[in-house]
């Protein structure tokens, strides 16, 4: 029978999603499962298997184009149906719902003049111009207020005229938009003369998600820091004897995030994560790895850790960080775990201290190892140091809690073997 596919909620509360790529075009197969389309949230691209099977009739959205959560996106016909088939799953206002919010070329056929419940969802009213009304997707109307943009100068290229993120976009890159403040003719003067010049870099989905996931967590969260030094001779020792047999390179981090999953399960109720209605106290180490990319700043989760082996833990952290790095990560591994890790070290950097990624209640700063001069036993001696620095969430993590994790990480990675057994 005739199905049509909408938007699915492929991120839990998303309200509007990118339709990266399709896979498939009209006249294809589709089978139960067949990757149908890339998604793109804020914070990975994901794939998106059909549920149902049959030949494409219509692709109702073109690549790039973001598309509200639940609105129609593909139809698709059964064995022996016919066009009538498809076009009555939008009540006769296929022509309309056919036009992409990216797309550029104009639509032959006929736009039904009758009120169409389906196409609501899809184009939804937002600002009055003159005498006509101007359609506007949600996201787009955000971006405009927090950017100060008088919709009505932005021409829209979706259905209906609608202003679409690829409009508002273009219309900024244009330059077109910048209201100059008013300022004296000599301060006019000054800017001239001495301000550098830039370029305007639109942000990204991925930007904007992290700078308003972090200004929520610095802002809502309790945030509090504990710091510790960390001898690590025993452990590069050790590193240099396993790396000159083994098949697979073991890191510093990989330490790290072992012995910090070594400590989670040492203080057990340190491994929570706060909820508004009770603390979940979770029983395995589940901990998130910072990753740099060119687009962001990615947390992938790598799920229990206490029982991985160092050679099976360092293979799983560089293969999600290579996926990180090419977009290919899963929803699913962006989500969960009590935990997370972020590691300046490789960039010398000493000392720092991570904003908390919510619902996770801790976060722990890892800085580059150096020789530096201890006291040991009375004497001065050179040592080799790595300062780390705990964040915690105070909902869930009292002070005397955390400095007991702390000293338990201490006492793990000084002592690198007592994660080998």
């Amino acid at each position: 029978m005739a199905t049509l596919i909408t938007m699915p909620e492929v991120a839990a509360g998303a309200t509007e999603i990118v339709l990266s790529k399709w896979h498939v075009e009209v006249g294809a197969s589709v089978k139960v499962g067949d990757i149908i389309a890339d998604m793109e949230t804020e914070k990975a691209v994901v794939d998106y298997p059909s549920d149902s099977e049959g030949t494409v009739y219509k692709i109702l959205v073109a690549d790039g184009a973001s598309v509200d959560v639940g609105a129609p996106i593909m139809i698709l016909l059964g064995a022996g149906e016919d066009a009538a088939v498809g076009d009555a799953l939008l009540g006769g206002a296929a022509p309309v719902a056919q036009v992409a919010e990216a797309a550029h070329e104009p639509v032959a056929a006929p736009v039904s003049e009758q009120p169409v419940p389906v196409a609501e969802s899809v184009v939804q009213p937002a600002v009055a111009s003159g005498d006509s009304r101007q359609f506007v997707s949600p996201i787009v109307r955000k971006m405009a207020r927090e950017r100060g943009i008088e919709l009505s100068q932005v021409p829209g290229t979706g259905p209906l005229g609608r202003v679409v993120r690829r409009d508002l976009e273009n219309f900024l890159g244009s330059g077109a938009g910048v209201v100059a403040s008013p300022q004296s003719s000599s301060s006019a003067l000054a800017t001239q003369e001495y301000s550098s010049s830039y370029a305007t870099v639109p942000h990204t989905g991925m930007r904007r998600a992290i700078a308003r996931r972090l200004t929520e967590s610095k802002s809502t969260v309790p945030h509090f820091y504990v710091t510790a030094d960390c001898k690590v001779d025993a452990l590069l020792e050790l590193r240099a004897s396993i790396n000159e047999t083994s098949p697979v390179k073991i890191s510093v981090n990989d330490f790290v995030v072992k012995a910090v999953a070594s400590a989670l399960m040492d203080v057990p109720d340190s491994n929570v994560v706060w909820n508004a209605e009770a603390m979940y106290k979770y029983e395995s180490a589940d901990i998130a790895i910072a990753v740099t990319t060119e687009g962001g700043l990615f947390t992938p989760v790598v799920r229990g850790v206490e029982k991985r082996s160092l050679s099976n833990l360092s293979t799983e952290i560089t293969e999600l960080a290579g996926r990180a790095r090419a977009g290919k990560l899963r929803q699913e591994e962006l989500e969960g775990g009590s935990f997370a890790v972020s590691n300046l070290g490789m960039f010398g950097t000493k000392e720092f201290s991570a904003i908390l990624n919510p619902p996770q209640s801790g976060i722990l700063a890892v800085g580059a190892a150096s020789p530096r001069a201890i006291v040991e036993d009375g004497q001065i001696v050179i040592a080799n140091v790595m300062t780390v620095t705990l964040s915690a969430d105070h909902r869930a993590v009292d002070g005397a809690l955390a400095a007991q994790w702390l000293a338990a990480f201490v006492k793990r990675i000084e002592n690198p073997l007592s994660m080998l057994v």
